[in-house]
């Protein structure tokens, strides 16, 4: 990827568990924060150009929500977020407008098909917000078929958390170890991977093939098995809870 790294855009100074923003990806992402708080967050860091654009955008999503003819309005803002918001803030812009339109499963899934990285890395952090059930599982398993590490983070959000099933999660977190994207962008890690056996089990699996292989394990190994509670050190480590991040 070439585009500059879009920065959290954050309610407050502290995220919800407490800790400073900005240190933990969860709850200062567009997928954790509430559209209502993401729009004030994001219009107090807006320049006024920038602001006047985007309540311009958030009103003509609402008035013309839905899809009409070929390319809706909305879309087309989509396409401008990033020339008209920054780079840091295109994200949380895209969401909003995509809120504001309420885009169903079929727009997003038209937007995500049709859209670039960067609005398909949008689509994947408004599902939650627009999405109540499992239909839009589809776009998550795409993107994490992908080896861009910034739709991979996007997809591991809350609706991923909520609705992928055991089997595919549990791969979704050895994909994080894979290709290097943190897990710490793995919404509701603990409680899912909590007692999890199995995912203890390709875990361990995972570090005896590094070791063999005389690769290093990577930390965050450690921290997914220790949140499993399942007691088995990684192969070739001393300490099998490492550090906690």
């Amino acid at each position: 990827m070439t585009q500059p790294h879009a920065t959290h855009v954050t309610p407050d100074t502290q995220d919800t568990d407490g800790t400073p923003a900005g240190q933990d990806p969860q709850g200062t992402t567009p997928a954790h924060v509430p559209p209502a708080a993401l729009r004030a967050a994001l219009t107090a860091q807006l320049g006024g150009a920038a602001r006047a654009w985007l309540d311009q955008a958030l009103d003509e999503a609402a008035a013309h929500p839905g899809t009409h003819g070929p390319i809706s309005v909305w879309e087309l803002r989509l396409a401008e977020a990033g020339r008209r918001c920054g780079p840091a803030h295109a994200d949380a812009a895209r969401v909003l407008v995509l809120h504001a339109a309420r885009a169903d499963t079929d727009a997003l899934t038209r937007v995500y098909t049709q859209g670039t990285a960067d609005e398909r890395r949008a689509v994947l952090h408004a599902l939650p917000h627009l999405v109540p059930g499992p239909d839009a599982l589809p776009l998550v398993e795409d993107a994490l078929r992908t080896n861009d590490t910034r739709l991979v983070a996007a997809a591991l959000g809350p609706y991923a958390a909520r609705h992928l099933d055991a089997h595919q999660w549990r791969h979704a977190v050895l994909k994080c170890l894979f290709t290097g994207v943190p897990v710490g962008s793995v919404a509701d890690l603990a409680r899912r991977a909590h007692e999890d056996d199995e995912l203890a089990r390709m875990l361990a699996d995972y570090a005896a093939e590094r070791t063999a292989a005389d690769r290093t394990v990577p930390e965050d190994l450690h921290r997914v098995l220790a949140l499993t509670e399942s007691g088995r050190p990684a192969p070739g480590t001393a300490d099998p809870h490492g550090k906690e991040s």
